[in-house]
């Protein structure tokens, strides 16, 4: 399974491809998501996903999720770990929420 992708990554892309030619609908749509959605730069992105892949169970999909959102609170963190069937403890989810605080 490929790595997942970034919504900043995504918008660096689909902006580039429109640079380049006029995009369809639905990736036009795609790029205004992006654009709505991201928060850090690309090489924020990037550097908050490498700090987050150095705790334990993190894996790459759940790094990029955390990337994305930049939760705030424990009950987000919960939220966004419930399918990964990962139990957290108050130490675990204070160091995650320390981690995005940092690169917020």
């Amino acid at each position: 399974m490929p790595d997942p992708v970034p919504v900043t990554q995504v918008r660096t892309l689909l902006a580039e491809e429109a640079a380049r030619r006029t995009l369809p609908r639905e990736a036009t749509l795609a790029l205004q998501h992006a654009e709505l959605f991201h928060r850090l730069t690309p090489e924020q992105t990037e550097k908050l996903i490498a700090e987050l892949r150095t705790i334990p169970f993190i894996d790459a999909n759940l790094a990029v999720k955390l990337a994305d959102v930049l939760p705030q609170y424990p009950e987000e963190v919960r939220l966004l770990v419930a399918k990964e069937r990962v139990l957290l403890d108050e130490a675990q989810l204070t160091r995650l929420l320390e981690i995005i605080a940092q690169n917020r």
